[in-house]
């Protein structure tokens, strides 16, 4: 808990400052006023987040968190527990989506063990991997908390530890997960926190039809009235609805900003890790940026609720973390509008 309580402590305010000399920057550049619209905006965040100008983007990493949900025995998904382990194992051969995407961005892939229900022991001694894991897997929501409270900050504080490891070799951290079962965990939670309607919530998951739809809308309430988890203490509702990966993701969150690192959020999974997050520490909700829209039904929702705006709406609902690795270029090209475009003077252009 000291860790988490530390880290808290550490997120501060963007640099206003900067910000203000970043917007007097670009209003200078050899073009109409604001013409880039949402770039000259992210290039101002990312000023104010970093404390630099121009910000510093050129390091990327996506830290794809992976565990698995005791609440997936119920029926939820499409797709057997097994399913996550196999997919570590894709990660780490560099044949899934993120993977693909990654290498055209130029991004790093570092994948994370948070509680998968399988023997992960090889991955890790290898290094393929790194080990955070809490426990193979959470309980059955349906009975009970999903995990411990002391279970729920450890899994926050793995994924702090994950970007202090990360750090100096990372300009910008980017959220990614894998875990069968983890849709119904984050309808929970943005439901939770939102106080929104759990149909409004609660989408697809892994493609289920509208029975099956019904069914997991179902076990959801059944979860919320079973675990009345608290929206005024965001522990307990990680604890009692929510899954190692998405405690990982808070930690990540929480530990770029307070590293005054941006942190690109990617679809429905992070973002209810986000909400939680925020819960935590208001203040980091300043170094998130919104990568795309998800088509998870909710994810708009729990955007809403953030006063978050995506960059890009492509109809993704893969997760991994590959909406925020596509979204990667757009830094990049907002960081160089301070170094490679001309102003007006430099350039000798009249503005009249």
């Amino acid at each position: 808990m000291l860790l988490l309580e530390d880290t808290v402590n550490r997120i501060t305010p963007q640099d206003g400052q900067i910000r203000q000399l970043a917007t007097k920057k670009l209003e200078q550049l050899t073009m109409p006023y604001w013409a880039l619209g949402r770039l000259m905006d992210l290039a101002v965040e990312l000023a104010g987040i970093t404390g630099r100008i121009p910000p510093p983007v050129k390091r990327k990493t996506v830290i794809v968190m992976a565990a698995d949900h005791g609440v997936v025995w119920r029926g939820v998904s499409k797709y057997p527990q097994a399913v996550t382990l196999q997919m570590l194992h894709n990660f780490v051969n560099g044949r899934a989506a993120i993977n693909a995407i990654a290498k055209v961005v130029g991004a790093r892939v570092v994948v994370v063990d948070m509680g998968v229900a399988g023997d992960t022991d090889e991955l890790i001694r290898s290094g393929k991997i790194i080990d955070g894991k809490i426990a193979p897997g959470t309980a059955d929501m349906c009975t009970g908390p999903a995990m411990t409270r002391n279970e729920a900050v450890r899994s926050i504080e793995a994924g702090i530890r994950v970007v202090h490891e990360l750090n100096n070799t990372t300009d910008v951290f980017a959220t990614g997960e894998m875990g069968i079962g983890n849709t119904t965990s984050s309808s929970a939670i943005i439901a939770v926190f939102t106080r929104s309607p759990v149909e409004t919530v609660t989408g697809r998951g892994t493609g289920l039809d509208d029975r099956e739809l019904a069914y997991k809308v179902s076990i959801i309430k059944k979860i919320i009235e079973i675990n009345e988890p608290d929206p005024k203490d965001p522990i307990s509702v990680l604890a009692r609805v929510g899954g190692f990966e998405i405690g990982g993701i808070v930690g990540l969150i929480l530990g770029a900003a307070s590293l005054k690192k941006p942190v690109l959020v990617d679809g429905f999974i992070s973002t209810a890790a986000a909400i939680i997050a925020s819960h935590l520490a208001p203040l980091c909700r300043y170094y998130m940026i919104a990568s795309h829209r998800s088509e998870e039904k909710g994810h708009q929702i729990a955007l809403d609720y953030l006063g978050l705006k995506p960059l890009i709406n492509l109809n993704m609902r893969l997760g991994e973390g590959t909406g925020a690795a596509l979204t990667m270029p757009f830094l990049d090209a907002a960081s160089a509008l301070f170094t490679d475009v001309a102003t007006f003077e430099e350039a000798k252009v009249s503005k009249s």
